[in-house]
Order: structure tokens, then C-alpha cells, then sequence
């Protein structure tokens, strides 16, 4: 076979073969169009459903690929650093850089909302806004609330100080936040949790309801099962291990 015979036939079978993710995709989807036709009892529109739910699958993929290659672009930093926990590590993740990049800050909007929405639906929540401790969480708050302003309720957004302010009403929590509130804490990165855990101690005493924690990564030493020990669930847009493998 030549060359060019072989390259012709790579071509074919990367068109005709589908990559893991879109496999995944077409099954999932496949199962829940099964599912709702021999269980659900409701008329289907067969030719409409795979598409959006396929479609919904790879357009969420390639928001997450996209946003992974980015943070490893501009965040991602090897070397011997020491944290704001204290501990010392080889590894720095600087999230800020990347959520306050426009095209970051779109990505993070698309993919943070979608797993808040998706988050809120399972749990059945009422959640009224969002946001965290100053300034790691602010940048990646507003880049959600943003895009959920295209829905029917969308998220208000608010910012919590490290120190209540010295003068005025000395505020800690700032923006769009009530007594009462049933809200979505935010963290760029986790490590111990501590700041997560000062955010929710903070709202809390001010009267509102954390119903979980977003988090763009999780470096996976200790922060998810600290701030899980408090009853708040954790989800994370990318751990240590998928950025990094």
C-alpha cells in the first residue's frame, strides 16, 4: 500500500469511527429515548430528540476540551510554590488568569452554568444567586450569573469580603444577596477548603442556605471532604487529575 493509499485510509476510518465522547453521547441519548418511549407514556418527536440531546452532548464537550487547554495554557505552573494554605506544592494553578480572559470567562459561563443548572434540577433547589470569597471566585460568579441571564430565573450575583468593611455598614457580603437566600458558593481552586469554608461561615451567619460549592479545580489534598463534612456537596468543573492527565 503507498503512502497516499494509507493516508486515504486513515481519513475514512476517522470519519466512519467515532471518537469515545460522541460513542458516549449517541448511547446516553439512545437510553433515555428508550427509556421514555417504554416508560414514559408520552409521545415522542423521534426526529428531533437524538439530534438536540447529541448535539447538547458535544457542544458541552467541546466547551470543557476547550477550557481545559486553556487553563493549562495560562494557569497551569510547575515548580516549588507555597500556597495560600501554607503548604508548599509543585504545582500552582492561577484560575484567575484564565476566567478573567474573555474567551475563559465565556467558557467558564457555558460549562458552569450548564453544571449548576444541571445540579439544581437533580437536587430540585430553588437557588436564587451565587457567589464566593473575594477574588478568586468573582470573575468565575459573574461569568455564570451572566449566562444564566438567559433564562427564566436567572442567578443574582454577590461577592463576599475576607473582612467586613471598615466604614459605611460594614458590609462583608457585597452585590446581590438577601437574608434568606438559598445560594451556590463559588472557589476557583481548592486545596484545604478553608476559604470555601470562611465563605459559607460568612453567609451563613447573614441568614442564607449554601446548597453547594462550584469549583472551577480541585486539587484533590483534602478540601472536597472538609467542605463536605460541613453537609455541602462539591462539584467540580476539573480535578487535579482530569486537568492534568
Amino acid at each position: 500500500m503507498s503512502a497516499d493509499e494509507f493516508g486515504q485510509d486513515r481519513k475514512v476510518a476517522a470519519t466512519v469511527c467515532p471518537s469515545l465522547p460522541q460513542f458516549l453521547a449517541v448511547f446516553f441519548c439512545s437510553f433515555l429515548l428508550f427509556s421514555a418511549l417504554f416508560y414514559g407514556g408520552q409521545s415522542i418527536r423521534l426526529e428531533v430528540l437524538p439530534n438536540q440531546c447529541l448535539n447538547e452532548c458535544m457542544a458541552n464537550d467541546d466547551t470543557r476540551s476547550s477550557l481545559r487547554a486553556l487553563l493549562l495554557e495560562k494557569s497551569v505552573r510547575t515548580g516549588e510554590f507555597t500556597l495560600a494554605s501554607g503548604k508548599t506544592s509543585d504545582l500552582y494553578i492561577d484560575c484567575r488568569v484564565t476566567a478573567m480572559d474573555p474567551h475563559g470567562a465565556n467558557l467558564i459561563g457555558k460549562l458552569g452554568w450548564e453544571t449548576v443548572k444541571q445540579e439544581i434540577a437533580t437536587r430540585g433547589l430553588d437557588v436564587q444567586a451565587i457567589g464566593g470569597m473575594t477574588l478568586g471566585a468573582d470573575p468565575i460568579s459573574l461569568a455564570v450569573g451572566m449566562t444564566s441571564a438567559s433564562e427564566e430565573k436567572p442567578l443574582q450575583v454577590f461577592t463576599v469580603r475576607k473582612e467586613p468593611k471598615g466604614h459605611g455598614k460594614g458590609k462583608q457580603i457585597e452585590g446581590n444577596f438577601s437574608e434568606g437566600d438559598t445560594i451556590v458558593i463559588v472557589d476557583d481552586v481548592i486545596t484545604t477548603g478553608g476559604s470555601t469554608i470562611k465563605a459559607m461561615d460568612v453567609i451563613e451567619a447573614a441568614g442564607g442556605k449554601v446548597a453547594f460549592a462550584l469549583v472551577l479545580v480541585d486539587r484533590e489534598e483534602g478540601g472536597r471532604a472538609a467542605i463536605e463534612a460541613r453537609g455541602v456537596p462539591v462539584v467540580s468543573l476539573f480535578s487535579r487529575s482530569t486537568l492534568l492527565d
